[in-house]
């Protein structure tokens, strides 16, 4: 049998995509769009199911525009967020050049620049310091074979944000180490901060060595649509990404198109809907670490419906952690085990948007018996 090259790690974050518990905490989105939601108006009856344009449809840019300080002539559609991700890696990083990640991070976006031979460099931003990252840190990974720093702000899985400050920067010190190098920057979470704060305003208008890459599904709520984008000022690498994008899937669904739009002119009350139920969460979540101070710690993230939780390791040693996971699936509770992001197991991420308010409440009532049970025995 020929053997064939494991270009692509296995991640136990593929569980997501496949059965679910009776309480899901460790998703990183809230309750999801239904099409009957989005085929009150008219028109798509009448909508041909032919190919799309590689770049994607001109509404939909300009909506996607619109709402990131962009022009429509710097976005490009694309099937999810993931697949951004890939072909910025695809056309930025041959065999042997070196990519800076910041970790604990999405796994994808880690295995699209080992699938195409990046030499990956990583930054360990740590819990103690509130996953922070100091700009100086990241130069000491920089060098003239730099081709690409892809970050996340706000982070998954922490949720927390680079300022403008720290953004600026970043940038400043890849000028100096490696002005070849580009920021890759994933906003996903960008337009749900909590509550009435202020959305901050996108990155790619920081540089034209910025390249900004979203999606439907965390902040809208439509991950089913498979929807996402990449938005660039520079127009050598927008032209690659577009043909990039039409030699792996030609275009996107014209139905997936048509429904992103309507997802998109909901515009800022449906934004604001999904905003009050990730801070409603935020809220009940922030009462739970409180009331289980004596076993956990947190990093209170910034914006998005995640966060990362840590067991205390004077009352959790490794077996007491493994303890843990197992009682876990006794009371029907998923987490998102620190080990899926490249952090430590005494580390979950919690999502706090997906479930109802009294679902989260009953799954944080189990989460806590298992805690306290497994704590005893590791006291």
């Amino acid at each position: 049998m020929t053997e064939i090259p494991a270009r692509f790690p296995k991640n136990e974050i593929m569980s997501l995509v496949g059965g679910s518990p009776r309480y899901e905490l460790a998703e990183s989105f809230g309750p999801s769009l239904k099409v009957g939601d989005l085929l009150s108006e008219p028109g798509l009856d009448e909508l041909a199911l032919a190919y799309g344009t590689a770049e994607g449809g001109e509404q939909l840019r300009r909506a996607i525009a619109a709402a990131n300080g962009a022009g429509p002539e710097d976005v490009v559609v694309t099937i999810g967020g993931s697949h951004a991700l890939f072909l910025i890696a695809f056309i930025l990083c041959d065999r042997g050049d070196q990519a800076v990640v910041a970790s604990p991070l999405f796994p994808p976006a880690r295995s699209a620049l080992t699938a195409v031979g990046a030499q990956l460099r990583t930054l360990a931003l740590r819990f103690d310091r509130g996953y922070r990252l100091d700009p100086a840190e990241l130069a000491q990974l920089l060098s003239d074979r730099t081709r690409l720093v892809s970050l996340a702000s706000p982070q998954n899985p922490s949720g927390v944000a680079f300022s403008e400050e720290t953004l600026r920067g970043i940038l400043a010190v890849m000028r100096e180490k490696s002005p070849q190098a580009y920021l890759l920057l994933d906003e996903t979470y960008r337009e749900a901060p909590f509550g009435g704060a202020p959305v901050a305003a996108s990155a790619v208008g920081l540089s034209d060595k910025v390249i900004s890459v979203a999606s439907l599904s965390k902040c809208h709520g439509a991950p089913g649509l498979r929807l996402g984008w990449a938005i660039t000022r520079d127009p050598t690498l927008r032209e690659q990404l577009v043909l990039a994008k039409f030699n792996t899937i030609i275009s996107c669904s014209p139905l997936d198109e048509a429904l992103a739009l309507k997802v998109l002119r909901q515009g800022e009350p449906g934004l604001a809907e999904r905003r009050r139920h990730f801070a409603a969460g935020l809220a009940r979540t922030e009462r739970w670490v409180l009331e289980n101070a004596r076993f956990v710690d947190w990093v209170r993230p910034d914006a998005g419906c995640i966060c990362c939780v840590r067991l205390k390791p004077a009352l959790f040693d490794e077996g007491a952690v493994a303890l843990f996971y197992r009682e876990l699936e006794i009371e029907g509770v998923r987490v998102g085990n620190g080990v899926w992001f490249g952090e430590e197991p005494r580390v979950f991420r919690l999502g706090f948007g997906l479930l109802s308010i009294p679902d989260l409440e009953a799954a944080l009532t189990a989460l806590s018996t298992a805690i306290a049970r497994t704590a005893r025995q590791a006291a």
